[in-house]
């Protein structure tokens, strides 16, 4: 099995290389392989927590622009090797680290691979009066929260580290992904950006079958602009986001198992909120700021579904030592949890469908009832080197709700997120973490990432015979 990937691997190599170097006119042609390396040392519990395995992810992109009508095809090949087979223990451990998701998404299986569709869209450039409006239709890849990419390069990191893909992401990380089909519609008036989509999500992320729809429908508007005073150097986002989930599966929350399994009604939700970010020059360096916060009501089957979520960020670039470029931030995050199971309201946060990754680099958590504070130091050497590390604080918003985990629903049959019952603990876990990120050539790029967990109570309650963890990966990226 493992020469069979290798083949398909190098296949995609040799199909590609021709294609490249003839590059027809009017025609563009990318290619890219993506290798990373997992090792997991997940919390001590009743299956093996120690292990590694390979994920890569080849893609081939098609792409011809002209002045009214742009297409695009994108072929994507997950391949998985060395997958744990014993990593995934009885409730409420579950599965040990993310290649116990992987094995479990792909029919228990060590190694994956399946070629699909990544992306198959056309996108038409309305002639108008004022900015030019686009109408995109197909099956594309869907960034909420970047519609509109600030100028000032401090404000546009901070809204692609901090602000994108927080609802609604393609989950680019995990060696699959997501796509999205649907149509999309943007245009630009009075210095607003507007954005609508209406929208299927497609299956993935964990499972290397990527070809196939959810039972979801997503609706969402967002209006974006700069701000004007005291300059141009801040930006204001107002979204509205509506999700109905038909999937008749067992949903998770913190409900009794008895009374989840009766209730396998829809799930209908309307997000809304927005985002400011800002950022001050003075004498003593930049400053930046960024506030998000997002309310949801609707049903959660059966039950009434109230919840919140919020963000509050602050970041200084000082003026010493200008060779390294250093970025101070540091912020609080709170997302609701629900305090009463019996009750008939459901008051836990929904993520939707994230890319729950950059906002936790170490993936045991997400923002449902989680509360934290968090500080992070980022070292810019030269523009092809950064360094990063964090430290997170984490607790359970609610201790009667559950620890979750997860990234949202990848396939028709599972509801895509994890609940663990921390047996009314409080004190979830602090994480420390180190990355870089190398640009070694204009075709080559190297990651690397260590992450530590000290995990209390509520870790302790659900590993009690070893709370503590490390999750680090190297990857390198070919783009030809």
């Amino acid at each position: 099995m493992l020469l069979r990937l290798s083949s398909l691997l190098s296949l995609a190599c040799l199909l590609c290389a021709p294609l490249l170097a003839q590059k027809p006119p009017g025609l563009e042609l990318h290619a890219s392989i993506r290798s990373r390396v997992e090792i997991w040392n997940w919390f001590s519990g009743a299956s093996n927590s120690s292990y590694a395995f390979s994920g890569n992810l080849a893609r081939l992109t098609l792409r011809r622009q002209r002045t009214h009508l742009d297409w695009q095809i994108d072929w994507a090949a997950p391949i998985l090797a060395w997958l744990p087979s014993n990593s995934i223990a009885a409730l409420p451990q579950g599965p040990s680290g993310l290649g116990a998701f992987y094995y479990a998404a792909n029919g228990n299986r060590r190694t994956a691979s399946l070629p699909f569709l990544k992306q198959a869209f056309l996108t038409w450039k309305i002639p108008s009066a004022g900015s030019r409006p686009a109408l995109q239709i197909g099956r594309f890849e869907w960034f909420d929260g970047i519609e509109l990419t600030p100028e000032d390069p401090t404000l546009a990191a901070l809204k692609r580290d901090r602000v994108n893909q927080r609802l609604l992401g393609p989950f680019l990380w995990t060696h699959v992904g997501r796509s999205f089909d649907g149509v999309h519609f943007s245009r630009a008036s009075s210095n607003i950006r507007y954005a609508f989509l209406a929208a299927l999500p497609t299956r993935g992320a964990f499972q290397v079958d990527g070809w196939g729809n959810l039972k979801i429908g997503l609706l969402s508007f967002s209006a974006s602009a700069p701000t004007r005073w005291p300059r141009q150097n801040g930006e204001w986002r107002l979204a509205a986001i509506y999700y109905h989930d038909w999937r008749r599966v067992l949903k998770v929350d913190n409900r009794p198992l008895a009374e989840r399994s009766h209730d396998l009604a829809s799930i209908r939700l309307t997000t809304l909120g927005g985002h400011y970010l800002h950022r001050w020059q003075t004498a003593r360096g930049a400053f930046s700021g960024l506030a998000w916060l997002y309310a949801q009501l609707g049903r959660w089957g059966r039950l009434d579904h109230r919840a919140y979520a919020a963000n509050l960020e602050a970041g200084w670039e000082p003026p010493a030592f200008p060779q390294l470029r250093p970025w101070l931030a540091a912020g609080l995050a709170r997302s609701s949890g629900d305090p009463h199971p019996a009750d008939a309201r459901h008051s836990t946060f929904f993520q939707l469908l994230p890319t729950p990754r950059p906002f936790a680099r170490t993936p045991f958590f997400n923002m449902m009832n989680t509360s934290e504070i968090f500080a992070m130091l980022t070292l810019r050497p030269s523009p092809r080197l950064s360094t990063r590390t964090e430290f997170h604080s984490l607790r359970l918003t609610q201790p009667a709700d559950l620890w979750y985990a997860g990234g949202g629903p990848y396939q028709p049959w599972s509801f895509g997120y994890l609940g663990r019952n921390a047996a009314g603990a409080r004190s979830l876990a602090n994480l420390w973490d180190a990355s870089l990120d190398w640009q070694l050539s204009p075709s080559w790029s190297f990651s690397a990432y260590f992450g530590y967990i000290d995990g209390k109570s509520a870790v302790r309650a659900v590993y009690p015979q070893g709370p503590t963890g490390r999750f680090s990966y190297l990857e390198l990226t070919w783009r030809f």
